[in-house]
């Protein structure tokens, strides 16, 4: 029931405040009056339109996007952490420029479509362009859910098509290549997990001691972590554990006796808990460290514009030849981290991982993998990821059941399982025997 509030000014005049309450219970003001009968009007009009539930979708509409997002809808939108840090890159770069000053109810499917066809021209990926669509679209079912907007502008509007990239799937004796090139025995033992599995990295690096039952070889995956910045961390940490992994439900497998009798021995070796990582971050170590001894092995670089070659993982590769692989950034990176912690160089202290024992994805990625798919001699691009979906090939090519393959990699559909189907590139000599059995044969 809205009500009246007598108040006396600085002039010693009285005016009349409005007041009722909102859908929370809160109270508010429908403004200040002359005279009591202009307030009760007020206060009755806008207690009408709180239960009409028609104020609020009113007066959200006319904010412009931008205010609309950031306060109403970014601030109060359910998603997870890592999911939030991506929402708020996504919004900034491509989508705040463009949408950013129209009013929220005066965006239609015809403004999506110049969106799209500025950032096709901007020259976005159409994955990246379908994706903010998505998040766009997230944004506008909440507004038309809440009255803020009279249509939803993202329906009937097309991105550009996506096409569907093939898995790179890792045989194994690519997979042994690399394993024997990795430095370090705990890295080996990650990655041998890591095969042995299919879990992803979330996944993998959560991995504790009381996960792993290793009389029956049982192991249960139950959390997963993720990297975040600090701001989008709930306390201002950098890793996140989740207390379920991406499919919302925990999982139990078998892994094989070599893999969990390694494991075992290395929980017994360094006395570890049942709520202790399997895996933890090094230590940093010195930098000359992480540097390659040059060979001829490694090869020499490609002839600067003076016809030069240099050997790489030298720093002369860099410098005079040029080079940019992933050998000769290393080196370079790593003799300028040295000189910067001397003082010898100006520039910023090296970016460190203020964690809690999370093995970092990227500290990973530079430090060990890349340089083990290097000194394997690996053609093309193979990433952590893609023991995963080796995982899947290899025990479906085997002859695993595909039930049992998708509950082990815990994915929520069979059809993303049989997209592993036939995609070792043994897959085709069967058939391709089959066929010249058939040309071959006597007429």
């Amino acid at each position: 029931m809205a009500w009246v509030r007598k108040r006396k000014g600085a002039d010693g005049r009285y005016r009349y405040q409005a007041c009722y309450r909102d859908g929370r219970e809160q109270i508010k003001t429908a403004g200040t009056f002359a005279t009591k009968k202009e307030a009760e009007k007020a206060g009755y009009a806008a207690e009408e339109a709180i239960l009409a539930g028609r104020m609020s979708g009113a007066a959200l509409g006319k904010l412009t996007f931008r205010k609309y997002v950031d306060e109403v809808w970014f601030p109060h939108h359910v998603i997870e952490p890592s999911t939030r840090e991506g929402y708020r890159y996504t919004l900034d770069k491509h989508l705040m420029p463009f949408f950013g000053d129209m009013k929220t109810n005066a965006v239609l499917p015809t403004h999506v479509r110049e969106w799209v066809t500025e950032r096709v021209a901007a020259g976005v990926t159409p994955a990246t362009i379908r994706h903010t669509k998505i998040v766009l679209s997230a944004i506008y079912t909440t507004a038309l859910n809440d009255g803020v907007v009279p249509l939803h502008p993202c329906r009937g509007v097309k991105t550009p098509t996506v096409p569907r990239k093939a898995y790179r799937i890792v045989t194994p004796e690519q997979f042994d290549t690399i394993y024997h090139a990795i430095p370090d025995e705990d890295s080996r033992l990650l990655v041998e997990v890591a095969i042995d599995s299919g879990l992803r990295w979330g996944e993998l690096t959560e991995l504790r001691a009381g996960d792993l039952d290793p009389t029956s070889r049982i192991l249960t995956v139950s959390r997963a972590v993720v990297m975040l910045n600090p701001k989008f961390h709930p306390t201002g940490g950098r890793f996140f554990v989740k207390p379920y992994p991406k499919s919302k439900s925990s999982r139990r497998f078998k892994l094989s006796a070599p893999v969990a009798e390694r494991i075992a021995a290395q929980i017994e070796e360094r006395n570890l808990t049942a709520d202790d990582l399997l895996f933890r971050q090094p230590e940093p170590e010195p930098a000359a460290r992480l540097i390659p001894v040059p060979s001829e092995e490694l090869g020499r670089t490609v002839p600067n514009e003076n016809g030069r070659t240099y050997l790489h993982a030298t720093l002369s590769a860099y410098t005079a030849g040029k080079c940019r692989c992933e050998l000769c950034r290393t080196v370079f990176a790593a003799y300028r981290a040295r000189r910067r912690a001397v003082g010898n160089d100006g520039g910023s202290t090296p970016r460190s991982i203020d964690g809690d024992g999370h093995i970092s994805r990227d500290w990973f990625r530079h430090t060990v993998w890349k340089p083990a798919i290097a000194a394997a001699k690996i053609e093309g691009s193979v990433r952590m990821h893609d023991l995963r979906h080796a995982h899947a090939s290899w025990l479906l090519a085997g002859g695993a059941d595909l039930q049992v393959v998708k509950e082990r990699l815990g994915h929520a559909s069979i059809a993303t399982t049989e997209r592993y189907l036939h995609t070792l590139p043994t897959a085709d000599e069967t058939a391709l025997d089959a066929l010249a059995k058939i040309r071959m044969r006597p007429t």
